[in-house]
């Protein structure tokens, strides 16, 4: 079981504060989530002002089964509303790749849709959250799938990269 402080939301804080970005950093994950729930606990959120939205959801859908472009539908959801309510807030995508095995046609469609998304709303892409961190039993819980701290600074780092330099923009305007 990982501490909250270890979980790479929370890293992340710690690295804006370091850098004097103060931003406020809302860990809404819920072990589990999927988009239809994330979609469920955001309505709460929108109370609040977004300047930056990572959205990291999806791969519990696909380890369900849930067509790629029902997910598809309930990312672009929370994306627009969020933009509705904060339509100056800037997005982040936190990309997924579901394991090769089978290069099948529904593996390629879930790791393209990240990218499609991104694009289409003139958001930042994380690649591959889980890069450096997956397949590697060191970084991982016993489970095998959920990074453990070694491996959440990791995750840290993956979208560290691509939130640093918006992060600097939103703050300066």
């Amino acid at each position: 079981m990982l501490k909250h402080s270890e979980a790479y939301p929370a890293l992340l804080a710690k690295k804006l504060r370091a850098v004097g970005l103060n931003f406020s950093v809302t860990n809404a994950s819920a072990s589990g989530g999927t988009t239809a729930g994330g979609l469920e606990r955001l309505p709460p959120h929108l109370k609040h002002r977004i300047d930056i939205l990572i959205l990291e959801l999806g791969v519990n859908d696909a380890f369900r089964g849930v067509p790629v472009e029902q997910i598809q539908k309930n990312l672009q959801q929370m994306i627009d509303e969020v933009k509705t309510r904060n339509p100056d807030a800037r997005v982040v995508i936190a990309g997924i790749q579901l394991p090769g095995f089978t290069a099948d046609d529904y593996v390629f469609a879930f790791g393209q849709m990240f990218a499609d998304l991104a694009a289409k709303n003139g958001a930042a892409l994380v690649p591959y959250l889980l890069e450096g961190v997956a397949g590697k039993p060191s970084l991982n819980l016993p489970d095998g799938i959920h990074p453990n701290a070694a491996g959440q600074k990791i995750l840290a780092e993956n979208v560290w990269r691509v939130l640093d330099p918006i992060a600097r923009e939103v703050a300066a305007h």
